[in-house]
């Protein structure tokens, strides 16, 4: 049997550590993703979904357990290691869309490329590909600030799987949508990720969006339970 693609185990982050109003935000969480699973990571607004994808991302480091990705243990990894894992290992989508304004969206798909060694027009033939592939191939040579909400989010969508990473972290990316558009915009991300056959764990506090996903975990009091 393979690794995981995703494997959290004893996470453990306390903020203001040893100070009188210190706060346990995780408390031993384990967690697994197989390879083209996708995972809902639902809880209430505060109860540290956010830190919990920070740290499963490298952008943040637990107080204690270990994040290993693909089986490569990254706990305890240098900066230069971290940021290699985070470029070619990770896509992230948040619930802003953060595309650098003053790019096109194929500008912003393909700078990620860019720093990871790729010819620029190896990168944006992919770009393209990509923005095809979510509807707005259209919208290419459009600046953020010319596209609508949805169709950024898209854009970020496609910024995200550039570099065809092997896991896939979303917090609330629909959440600064309209019902309407969220709706869309969920299902073009999960039909993206099914057909890149990567690893999914999308954090969201909506109940009909989470359902539609391979499986639903809960974070609870700083621990993860079934859904």
């Amino acid at each position: 049997m393979s690794d995981p693609v995703l494997r959290l185990t004893g996470l453990e982050k306390v903020y203001n550590k040893g100070r009188q109003n210190e706060v346990a935000v995780l408390k031993g969480i384990d967690l697994e993703l197989a390879r083209g699973e996708i995972v809902a990571l639902v809880a209430p607004s505060g109860a540290g979904k956010s830190t919990l994808l920070h740290i499963a991302g490298l952008l943040d480091t637990a107080d204690a357990g270990e994040v290993a990705i693909g089986g490569t243990v990254m706990t305890g990894l240098g900066d230069r290691r971290r940021t290699i894992a985070r470029r070619r290992d990770i896509g992230f989508v948040y619930q802003f869309h953060h595309l650098l304004p003053e790019f096109t969206a194929l500008e912003n798909i393909t700078l990620p490329q860019l720093a990871d060694g790729v010819a620029r027009r190896t990168a944006e033939t992919r770009a393209r590909e990509l923005l095809e592939h979510v509807g707005v191939g259209a919208r290419a040579d459009h600046r953020p600030s010319a596209m609508s909400g949805g169709e950024q989010q898209r854009v970020a969508f496609c910024r995200a799987l550039a570099n065809s990473p092997r896991l896939l972290l979303a917090d609330e990316p629909t959440g600064n949508l309209d019902p309407g558009t969220a709706d869309q915009v969920f299902a073009t991300l999960v039909g993206l990720v099914r057909d890149t056959g990567l690893s999914a764990l999308i954090a969201t506090h909506n109940l009909e969006l989470a359902a539609r996903m391979d499986r639903v975990v809960r974070l609870d009091a700083g621990q993860i339970v079934p859904g």
